[in-house]
């Protein structure tokens, strides 16, 4: 059969075969493609920053259509409430965020026996890489700018242990602080006192957290079609095979003699014996 392939016209044809295959697999590698495309880019309105008292109620639901908004808030930090969350990646290097509460000034009070007197956000001030580098925070009013993010899922069965934290989980901390909070948090790109810029302690890396793209969906047709298109380049693959096959036989049948060629006179024996044509 290897004869047969090496004929001209089926090198030719393993050559098209094959063509037509690359072109099906990359039609299938475009399909695949948009199949866990993002249906909604980043909105960059999220960029313009926006007061977050006008953004986010406290004691409700954090709508996702906040997400990634940068806002800005006036209020003052506690150095007491400060926690490091551990796990944190920042160019590869794993550390801890430090997370402090910031008063908002002119947020809205909730009300119950639990509800403290000021409404607080948690802060993401930035990384350090050892807890020994955590520092307090600036004092005074603080003018706050960052890009709001909703809470956190407390990771469960993990006791961070004191001054610890094992997510920047709303539902953790306000247990830990003893405050009402707004239902997300904040990471921090500027603050400023008194109009001046304050810069961050050496040690203290800005986390520099960019707004995230919609979450990918699965396009289940074009996913369909991907492995549609490989199908048809392994099927053009089979065509030729089967023809070259199909030749090979032909071949074969071609070469077999006719079993009618047996009863040729030219095939018969000799009579030499008169006996043998008596009747």
């Amino acid at each position: 059969m290897l004869k047969t392939a090496l004929k001209p016209r089926w090198i030719a044809g393993l050559v098209f075969a094959l063509l037509l295959s690359g072109v099906f697999v990359l039609l299938s590698q475009w399909q695949f493609g948009r199949s866990t495309q993002s249906e909604t880019p980043v909105d960059p309105s999220v960029e313009q920053v926006k007061p977050l008292t006008g953004v986010l109620q406290p004691g409700a639901f954090f709508p996702g259509a906040v997400a990634d908004q940068m806002v800005s808030a006036k209020g003052s930090y506690d150095p007491s409430k400060q926690v490091l969350v551990e796990g944190r990646l920042l160019e590869g290097q794993k550390g801890y965020w430090v997370v402090t509460a910031f008063a908002v000034d002119g947020a809205p009070v909730l009300k119950g026996a639990a509800a403290s007197p000021k409404t607080w956000i948690p802060v993401a001030r930035g990384w350090i890489a050892d807890p020994s580098q955590a520092s307090p925070p600036p004092s005074g009013t603080i003018e706050l700018t960052g890009r709001l993010l909703p809470t956190e899922a407390p990771v469960p069965n993990v006791d961070a242990g004191a001054g610890r934290a094992s997510a920047v989980s709303v539902a953790e901390l306000i247990n830990v602080w003893n405050v009402s909070s707004y239902p997300g948090f904040v990471a921090a790109t500027s603050e400023v006192s008194s109009g001046k810029s304050l810069a961050l302690p050496q040690q203290l890396k800005p986390l520099n957290i960019p707004a995230q793209p919609a979450n990918q969906q699965i396009n289940w047709l074009n996913l369909f079609y991907s492995v549609e298109w490989v199908v048809f380049a392994g099927f053009a693959l089979y065509i030729w095979w089967r023809m070259v096959a199909d030749d090979y036989r032909r071949s074969l049948e071609d070469d077999e003699p006719d079993e009618d060629d047996d009863f040729l006179p030219e095939n018969l024996p000799a009579i030499t014996d008169p006996e043998q044509v008596k009747p």
